[in-house]
């Protein structure tokens, strides 16, 4: 397997996040007025300005300016001196679905052809890689200690990278950690990284691995690697929806068929099926059926079952793949509109899965494991 791995992760203020939140926000605003809409929405930020695009069909009207301006002020991006804000300018450019699509997803088929992976392992209890766990909590607590004042000089933006040390095939500790953040230019380097490392590393990495004896000396941490970082957010870093597709999935320790996530409705397999197989993963691995799983999928636009499914198991499996593959097909239908039903994916839930990452985390219909 691997002697190291390296996973990053973004905190919710980072100029793609912004997008994917706004992006999955109009999702979740069309679903909750029309389950039957369709959406395919992209989202561009940078400096003083917010460029929404793409094909809606819904019932009711949207409110796409209040959208995008809640996000970004939820966000944190309430001061228009840092160059953008819940105050810049917005353009809307969004209209109504391909007729030559919409065709093909009304009577249940895929609204697009695709490859799609699900993995899980027994790393964590979440039943995901570790370094993608970490780095994920180490976003998660950045942004935490800023929303709650605990680090209040903080602003909006963020990066975690982790490098964690693997003997025969398990993880057994960290060995570097990468953290950028804007703050306050008035603070020194010096609390800064106090402040990271007691009130966002250590929280992390003991929830992870608390057998680890962690000491300042023991670890390489490097905090904002060019210097002082003052301005974060997109007057510094043009965000679009869906560039964080490895953050958002696996941390590179799955594979990933290319489609992002956000900004897509269900009958989009990028989004549902890629769904799908992390559920019949995870179930592959809580059974105790492997100790590392890769589910995949294949679909065609307009074809409600997928044409090809497969599942990997790394040479874990305790018992025949046959049996693994016979065992996943009887939980779930994979045709497109049984996905749907299944993991209930016509309700308005996404603007939540934009941020740290869409799998590993329980309030997900597609996280339940089987009895």
């Amino acid at each position: 397997m691997f002697d190291q791995f390296t996973s990053e992760a973004v905190g919710a203020g980072h100029p793609d996040k912004i997008c994917d939140q706004i992006s999955d926000s109009i999702v979740d605003a069309c679903l909750a007025a029309d389950p039957q809409s369709r959406v395919a929405v992209e989202t561009l930020v940078t400096t003083n300005k917010i460029i929404l695009a793409g094909e809606v069909t819904c019932s009711a009207t949207i409110d796409y300016e209040g959208i995008a301006r809640a996000t970004v002020g939820r966000l944190g991006y309430t001061n228009p001196a840092w160059g953008f804000s819940d105050q810049s300018p917005v353009e809307v450019l969004i209209h109504q679905q391909s007729p030559d699509i919409a065709v093909g997803v009304d009577e249940g088929g895929a609204g697009d052809q695709g490859i799609m992976f699900g993995y899980a392992c027994d790393e964590t209890p979440e039943l995901m890689p570790l370094p993608l766990m970490l780095a994920q909590q180490l976003v998660r607590n950045m942004d935490g200690a800023r929303e709650s004042g605990a680090i209040a000089y903080l602003r909006p933006d963020g990066k975690a990278q982790v490098v964690v040390d693997y003997e025969n095939g398990r993880p057994v500790k960290v060995s570097t950690i990468i953290l950028a953040v804007p703050y306050d230019p008035k603070i020194t380097k010096e609390k800064l990284e106090n402040d990271l490392w007691s009130k966002v590393i250590v929280p992390a990495v003991e929830k992870y691995l608390p057998k680890q004896v962690l000491l300042r000396k023991d670890i390489k941490l490097i905090i904002n690697g060019t210097g002082v970082w003052e301005i974060g957010g997109p007057a510094s870093d043009t965000g679009v929806t869906g560039r964080k597709i490895i953050i958002d999935t696996y941390g590179g320790m799955g594979r990933h068929g290319g489609g992002c996530f956000s900004g897509k409705d269900p009958s989009k397999v990028d989004r549902s099926a890629a769904y799908a197989c992390r559920f019949l993963a995870k179930n592959i691995i809580a059974q105790g059926l492997a100790k590392r799983a890769e589910v995949r999928v294949a679909y065609v636009i307009g074809q409600s079952k997928p044409v090809s499914f497969g599942v990997e198991t790394f040479g874990t499996a305790s018992t025949s793949e046959a049996e693994i593959k016979k065992y996943a097909l009887s939980l779930m239908d994979l045709s497109v509109l049984s996905i749907i039903k299944q993991l209930d994916l016509c309700r308005p839930i996404y603007a939540q899965t934009a941020a740290y990452g869409h799998f590993g985390r329980e309030e997900f219909s597609w996280e339940k494991v089987e009895k």
